[in-house]
């Protein structure tokens, strides 16, 4: 006899095998999925546009193969998380003030116009004037990764990106360790999904991708952004819609 039991808030599963029986008995918000969800939708905007780091991933993949522009990508996941981290700890420290609803709905209206400058401003940006002549050797992945990693660390800029999306997703969560680690993960795997994409997608086009298809890139990114970004705020004032 089979006997199933399912819970949603504190998930409880339970198998009968008539005299062998099987318990297991774990919490698990199911929030924590769209947490995920908002986690890595944050770290691909962080990762998205093509500014030095970019450049250098679609540089290194067409000159020296895709997994060295893959770990290129992984050197500035790695930076970005470390940025992120210090944005979530920043906003932690004013969480009294954040909690209010009121001041709440105010900081996600600045966080949508602060993507929204950041979705124009990579509109706008040529990121091809980034583009150097690349070097006859090829290295290591460990070494195109640490490279990548000073490269992208020497842009704190991007702190003002976590804050804007951390107020627009409500993502800072300072009472709930778990949470915010899981949450802090799902940035990283969401920039790491991203390098992958790109360094795959560069590969596969090889030769047909030239400097006019690094700015097209660009120009998509940042009319999404501007477009998401005037969506979340026509939501957040109009109450449209909740991400939390």
């Amino acid at each position: 006899m089979i006997g199933q039991r399912f819970r949603f808030k504190n998930l409880c599963i339970s198998f009968n095998f008539s005299n062998f029986a099987v318990v297991i008995q774990f919490p698990l918000q199911i929030d924590i999925l769209n947490f995920i969800f908002k986690g890595m939708l944050i770290g691909i905007i962080a990762s998205a546009p093509m500014g030095p780091i970019g450049v250098l991933c679609v540089q290194r993949t067409l000159n020296k193969g895709r997994w060295y522009g893959f770990a290129t990508g992984i050197g500035a996941a790695f930076s970005d998380i470390i940025y992120a981290v210090f944005s979530a700890l920043g906003m932690g420290l004013v969480m009294d003030f954040i909690s209010n609803q009121q001041n709440k709905f105010y900081l996600q209206i600045v966080g949508s116009l602060m993507l929204l400058a950041f979705g124009l401003y990579t509109y706008r940006t040529d990121p091809t004037k980034n583009i150097r002549k690349a070097g006859n050797k090829k290295g290591s992945l460990v070494h195109n990764g640490i490279t990548a990693f000073f490269v992208t660390l020497s842009n704190p800029l991007i702190i003002f990106l976590f804050l804007a999306c951390y107020a627009q997703f409500a993502f800072v969560l300072p009472d709930h360790p778990f949470e915010m680690a899981v949450g802090l993960l799902s940035i990283f795997a969401g920039a790491l999904l991203w390098w992958f994409g790109l360094s795959w997608l560069i590969d596969k086009i090889g030769g047909k991708f030239d400097q006019n298809g690094i700015k097209i890139i660009n120009q998509v990114i940042g009319a999404v952004v501007m477009i998401c970004s005037v969506i979340m705020l026509f939501g957040t004032i109009t109450n449209l819609y909740r991400f939390f």
